[in-house]
């Protein structure tokens, strides 16, 4: 049974549910594999849990927005 894993900040429950319907679709459109077989996992993390440039993301987003 395939198995989909994205991660994401903290994504709504209406972003959760449309990236499972959405990824579902395609990825058994691409492999050919029946919907009802696939798995997704949506694993949320925090933004101290990202490092990007060697800095936290809560820290790269707060000087974006510099």
């Amino acid at each position: 049974m395939p198995l989909i894993s994205v991660e994401a900040v903290h994504p709504t429950k209406e972003q959760k549910e449309r990236l499972v319907a959405e990824l579902t679709k395609k990825a058994s459109e691409i492999l050919g594999v029946e919907e009802k077989f696939f798995y997704v996992l949506v694993k949320e993390n925090d933004l101290d849990n990202w490092g990007v440039g060697g800095k936290t993301l809560a820290q790269f987003l707060a000087e974006q927005k510099k």
